[in-house]
């Protein structure tokens, strides 16, 4: 597969088989994916892998926190500027329906998408929970470099007939993370990623998000 395909057929999973990941190939693509760029060669990421019963443990204490406190426990940012603005919000508004149409949970349904949103909170069912995690004191430059490391995990798992699901929602649950992983209290939370194979079958896999026209966002100058 070559890096074009790799990137037409990326996409954000929520349903997995329940279908084990070897974890030398998890290990290989991380492994390989160090070679994304950073800034000055910081390389800030850190990366927590949950599987078998780890992860089991994990989401049970997930699932039993969340119960007291079903929105999460704070993150150390926020996951989309307040007061969103267009064409950003349409953008979002779009997803969020198309995502809901694909499996016929109504707008007036609000348990139900609730429902559906608490599956981010279970890796939608992967074998494979990754959490990214760097020092607070990096700034936003090392927050893109840790972006970039991310797409390509995404990447190369594609490459390797996985499908993937980056997931800013675990940055809400920081105090339960650091205490199952022993990510350090100075470090940020700052994104899960769902790593499987594709339930080719799901209806909520079939659906793919919009992309605007290059002239939307490109300028060139000449």
């Amino acid at each position: 597969m070559n890096v074009s395909d790799a990137v037409a057929a990326r996409f954000s999973a929520r349903a997995f088989l329940d279908k084990p990941v070897p974890k030398d190939l998890v290990v290989s693509i991380l492994d390989r994916a160090k070679q994304a760029p950073s800034g000055g060669n910081l390389q800030p990421w850190h990366v927590h892998v949950l599987m078998g019963e780890a992860q089991k443990k994990f989401l049970s204490l997930v699932a039993d926190r969340l119960k007291a406190n079903p929105m999460g426990e704070g993150g150390d940012y926020e996951i989309y500027p307040p007061n969103l603005w267009e064409p950003y919000r349409t953008r979002r508004f779009r997803c969020g329906e198309m995502l809901y149409e694909s499996i016929q949970i109504p707008r007036e349904d609000k348990p139900g998408r609730l429902r559906q949103f608490g599956n981010n909170f279970r890796f939608f069912g992967a074998p494979v929970g990754l959490i990214f995690a760097l020092d607070q004191g990096m700034g936003p430059p090392q927050w893109s470099d840790v972006g970039m490391y991310m797409q390509t995990v995404m990447l190369l798992a594609v490459e390797e007939g996985l499908a993937t699901c980056p997931q800013e929602s675990w940055s809400v649950m920081p105090k339960t993370i650091k205490e199952v992983t022993g990510i350090p209290d100075n470090f940020i939370v700052f994104s899960g990623m769902a790593m499987g194979y594709l339930d080719e079958d799901h209806p909520i896999n079939k659906w793919r998000t919009e992309r605007a026209p290059l002239d939307e966002f490109a300028t060139f100058h000449e």
